[in-house]
């Protein structure tokens, strides 16, 4: 098992939350013998192979969802409107209180 592959087990097993979520998958044979092959080369298991690349791809789809890319010109236009200091206007006070009864606090 590569240093990175390594570190990212640890990712997986360092989550605090029990292993009581299934997920079941049917693939085709030569599919199954690639996993195995390959869980085999990291010397674990072919789930826990199954697990971490599965989740190494989600957590590479969603990072992409979360992050906002701008232009240098928007960028430093956002910067300036952001420091830019300016009272409420009707519409943001509004949409706050509106924001204030919808949202639930735990």
């Amino acid at each position: 098992m590569s240093s990175a592959e390594a570190a990212f087990h640890a990712v997986i097993e360092a989550i605090d939350e029990p292993r009581t979520a299934r997920m079941d998958q049917r693939t085709k044979p030569s599919v199954k013998a690639s996993i195995e092959a390959a869980a085999d080369l990291m010397g674990i298991e072919a789930s826990a192979f199954v697990v971490m690349a599965a989740y190494a791809r989600a957590q590479e789809l969603l990072s992409g969802r979360e992050q906002t890319l701008l232009h240098q010109a928007d960028h430093q236009a956002l910067l300036a409107a952001l420091d830019e200091a300016s009272a409420p206007t009707p519409a943001l006070q509004d949409a706050w209180r509106l924001h204030q009864q919808q949202v639930v606090r735990s």
